[in-house]
């Protein structure tokens, strides 16, 4: 457990609602993305949230540490959701949709548009989409252009666009991500490049509908 971890446990445990309120600052719009990965209705995705937080306070003193506290808040949030979820027959367990072992095979992308794992950014885009940076048309539309990788993603398979928004959108590493889902490396890499492969796909037809 990080110093600052540690420092933002003592101070919960002690009631320190300025420690609680910076908290809710820093981390509300990310799982508040999480909670619409699994409940599409905005109200509902705002009660997981507040049942999150609500969660934390509950459980602080039992927290051991085994984790980060932003994963151990995250996992909270993934568990509010998904039951949320179920109860309303919108999903099911994460981990019944994707086997690498049996997987066929999905059609993506070619490899080699991405930076290799020998990068320093591996796994991201070896370019940016067709145009993207040589159109000031479309930097100026750029609202627009993330109204369309918004709909690109809330498309994706339930496993994809989980973890594009954990990973792209949130932030967290591939590490956290896999901790946070409990699923191995490789899954995460296959779910991650699967699902940027259909957001860059749809990215680059809205480009060249927009020239």
């Amino acid at each position: 457990m990080s110093s600052e971890d540690q420092r933002v446990i003592t101070a919960l445990r002690s009631g320190d609602e300025d420690a609680f309120a910076v908290l809710v600052e820093r981390y509300s719009g990310q799982l508040q993305r999480l909670a619409y990965v699994y409940v599409k209705d905005r109200h509902v995705a705002e009660e997981v949230v507040q049942e999150t937080w609500i969660g934390l306070l509950q459980s602080i003193h039992r927290f051991e540490g085994r984790s980060s506290l932003k994963t151990w808040l995250f996992r909270i949030l993934l568990n509010v959701a998904r039951s949320r979820a179920r109860k309303e027959s919108r999903t099911i367990p994460f981990s019944s949709l994707f086997d690498a072992s049996k997987d066929a095979g999905e059609p993506s992308v070619d490899a080699d548009r991405f930076q290799p794992a020998s990068a320093r950014w591996p796994d991201h885009w070896a370019t940016p989409p067709s145009q993207w940076h040589q159109n000031p048309e479309l930097q100026a539309v750029s609202s627009e252009t993330r109204a369309h990788v918004k709909a690109a993603i809330d498309t994706l398979p339930d496993n994809q666009r989980e973890v594009i928004t954990l990973r792209d959108i949130d932030g967290l590493t591939s590490l956290e991500v896999c901790n946070l889902l409990t699923i191995s490396d490789t899954n995460q890499r296959v779910l991650l490049h699967r699902a940027r492969g259909k957001v860059r796909k749809a990215l680059e037809t809205y480009v060249g509908e927009a020239r």
